[in-house]
């Protein structure tokens, strides 16, 4: 499999800071953002990795991360010219992918889990796809899906509902076949004027393709700057506890 990293998009809601510098680049723990999404993808065995950013930032990415040799793995760049949503980010990478399946990051999403277990059940899955799934307090503010838990398929996503129907949030992680390239394109931009993510993933709902696994630890969207803040407390924590670990042995 491989696997793509969206790190465009114009992250106003960490202005002033991302007048100036993409929010993929700044820093949660020790690192760039952007490098936790590299480290749980080449965790993960996954190597070949896609990025998907904005002209204006391109240059920057290149310079931090260059060809990936430093972190272990294989990087290749897409520009998406303009903020025409997630759907349209993965349609960039459709000759990247070819007719392989593959993993979909937002490279905002910060989280403890490893991937590998997801991705290991997303293989052996004969077709379709796959999301990750996390209970939330607060579920208005996101896509929240309702599932059936017999067959392990989820039902429907509801983006932002007012009466939201379960806390189940459907987060920043995507797996597909090839098929996801036709559905995107069949699509048509929503009110916002973005190809949304939550239609092509409706569609695979309506053949009963869509499934789901939880992750079972924390996950935090670094999008404003409380989460961030959040991010990055949980992330030195998570060091800190492994370098006692490691000391204590």
């Amino acid at each position: 499999m491989k696997g793509i990293i969206l790190a465009g998009g114009h992250g106003t809601r960490l202005a002033p800071l991302t007048k100036i510098i993409n929010k993929h680049l700044l820093p949660v723990g020790p690192y760039p953002m952007i490098y936790w999404s590299i480290q749980k993808l080449k965790e993960a065995g996954i190597i070949d990795i896609l990025i998907v950013t904005n002209p204006k930032e391109l240059d920057n990415f290149i310079i931090l991360l260059g060809s990936g040799e430093e972190y272990g793995v294989k990087l290749t760049y897409k520009v998406q010219k303009e903020a025409n949503g997630i759907a349209d980010g993965v349609y960039l990478a459709k000759d990247f992918v070819k007719k392989e399946k593959f993993i979909v990051l937002l490279g905002d999403n910060i989280y403890k889990d490893s991937l590998k277990p997801y991705i290991q059940s997303f293989k052996y899955q004969k077709d379709g796809a796959k999301v990750l799934l996390k209970e939330v307090p607060d579920p208005h503010r996101y896509g929240i899906a309702t599932l059936n838990k017999l067959t392990k398929i989820i039902t429907s996503i509801d983006e932002k509902p007012l009466s939201p129907v379960t806390n189940y949030c459907v987060i920043g992680v995507y797996m597909y076949d090839k098929k996801v390239f036709d559905y995107i394109e069949k699509i048509v931009p929503s009110k916002r004027g973005e190809l949304e993510i939550t239609d092509v993933n409706n569609m695979y709902i309506e053949k009963n393709k869509l499934t789901y696994d939880f992750l079972r630890h924390w996950w935090i969207d670094a999008g404003t700057y409380e989460a961030l803040f959040k991010a990055n407390s949980l992330v030195y924590q998570d060091i800190k506890k492994e370098r006692a670990r490691i000391t204590n042995d």
